[in-house]
């Protein structure tokens, strides 16, 4: 009986020191960073961009996941069920971590079940039509919208985006009524209006401007109330004709909520390394978006309380359903 206690103790003391262990040792195998969004959209274009200086830092293979679907819940869902130690990273915007848990209680998983690590990128949204429309300016859509009530088609990377909620206050703002089409991305979105076959988007702007430079959507304004150095030729929504129309964008890193934090702090120090490189800066700046990061991990879930406020007021205010 005592030889057994005994073995019963040695057991467990192993099994207690390389758990404790393990953070020191991390990473020790490639990171996977998993993106809500299909290949092309705003998100991927984020996490690929930083991949490299990101492996750089972790002195890993960082590699990137799509999972698309649900406003990005799915991939937000398949991190919270994740082993909590680093090696399942989500890259995440206001609608997978403050809407959708909000405003749909049959998710399986709670802004809480994610541990906030650091906001890595901001921009405003951009207003693009087709260009196969007659819609020049702010003042057209609006137009054009009070005219025929419903006919303008707008799409969006999914129930609950921040697209979704671009064009949700810009409705109730303007006391307006547009048909919202969601797809499973960005760039199927931004693809359905080059097309066509939708009218315009609030896109994010890594993936709006290229097709904008190529003449293949018409950029009529941006989502914060004033000019953007990110997209200087842009007016901001005060000179379009909308002064109290204000809504900037951010993707930030998350992690399973009880991930140790050595583990969180190492993922931290890697993003602030990685966002911090001027080649990876220039890249996000040629998209349309500049990096910023938070203080601290704590810092960052300060910012997350204040903006959960205004996205899901805003979601409830536009009557938005998450299914």
């Amino acid at each position: 009986m005592k030889i057994a206690q005994l073995v019963f103790a040695c057991s467990v003391s192993a099994i207690v020191t390389q758990t404790f262990a393990q953070p020191s040792d991390y990473p020790s195998r490639p990171v996977r960073v998993v993106v809500g969004f299909a290949p092309g959209g705003a998100a991927d274009t984020v996490a690929r961009i930083m991949s490299e200086a990101f492996s750089k830092a972790l002195k890993q293979t960082v590699v990137v996941e799509n999972k698309p679907g649900a406003g990005s819940s799915i991939a937000a869902d398949y991190v919270v069920k994740a082993p909590a130690d680093g090696y399942t990273v989500l890259i995440a915007s206001p609608s997978s971590i403050s809407i959708n848990p909000a405003l749909n209680p049959g998710l399986s998983y709670t802004a809480k079940d994610l541990k906030a690590v650091t906001k890595i990128t901001t921009s405003p949204l951009v207003l693009a039509v087709s260009a196969k429309t007659d819609i020049k300016s702010v003042a057209d859509l609006i137009k054009t919208a009070k005219a025929k009530p419903d006919s303008l088609n707008y799409a969006t990377s999914g129930n609950g985006s921040a697209p979704h909620l671009g064009a949700a206050l810009f409705t109730l703002l303007t006391d307006t009524k547009m048909t919202h089409v969601p797809y499973r991305g960005g760039a199927p979105a931004i693809q359905s209006v080059m097309a066509g076959d939708t009218d315009l988007s609030f896109g994010t702007a890594p993936s709006v401007l290229s097709q904008v430079n190529s003449g293949k959507l018409r950029a009529i304004a941006v989502s914060t109330s004033e000019k953007s150095a990110l997209v200087p030729n842009l007016p901001g929504m005060r000179e379009a004709g909308l002064p109290d129309y204000n809504l900037e964008f951010w993707y930030g890193i998350f992690v399973p909520r009880n991930t140790p934090a050595p583990v969180v702090k190492t993922i931290y120090d890697a993003a602030v390394y990685a966002m911090a490189q001027p080649k990876v800066k220039a890249a996000l700046a040629n998209e349309g978006t500049e990096s910023s990061v938070s203080a601290s991990p704590e810092a960052f879930e300060t910012f997350l309380t204040k903006e959960d406020e205004f996205w899901v007021k805003l979601a409830k205010n536009a009557s938005i359903v998450v299914k």
